[in-house]
């Protein structure tokens, strides 16, 4: 796209089917660069990918050309396949359907990086139902608690 300049920041945040607890420590790094060859090989940039065992952050710096929603099924897509591939767990590995995305300045690029690099300590406060309702709230996004990803009492 010749003459067209952009800086564009969002992360995107989804959870494992019915919020398992599969995504395991022990090959959640070879999970996370798996994600990150997806992006890259989009022609996007990852910046911060982290998780917990039932969900995962994504911050990326993306080109006016790509269209969130194809990145998100592809990545769904893939990584599904690559678990799946891999053996990682004995049981059935889906993402659940949805995901947030969050729009942010270059100002708070650092700021998000450490949020998402503090996953696991931030989950010892909070859990991830509270986290995704105060992301939607932060930035104003309307909801139907009945669309929100299945959440189990925590």
């Amino acid at each position: 796209m010749a003459n067209t300049y952009s800086q564009i920041y969002i992360q995107v945040v989804f959870a494992v089917q019915n919020r398992k607890s599969l995504i395991s420590p022990d090959w959640e790094t070879e999970f996370f660069k798996y994600i990150t060859g997806i992006v890259t090989h989009k022609d996007q940039k990852l910046i911060a990918i982290n998780g917990m065992p039932d969900h995962i952050h994504i911050f990326l710096s993306m080109k006016p050309d790509c269209l969130l929603s194809n990145l998100v099924q592809e990545i769904k897509k893939s990584s599904n396949h690559f678990i799946k591939e891999k053996g990682f767990t004995p049981y059935k590995f889906d993402w659940q359907d949805g995901y947030g995305a969050f729009s942010y300045g270059h100002s708070q690029i650092d700021d998000v990086v450490k949020y998402i690099f503090n996953q696991k300590e931030h989950h010892k406060k909070f859990s991830f139902k509270k986290e995704y309702l105060k992301l939607l709230e932060l930035f104003q996004i309307p909801y139907k608690e009945r669309y929100l990803f299945e959440f189990f009492e925590e």
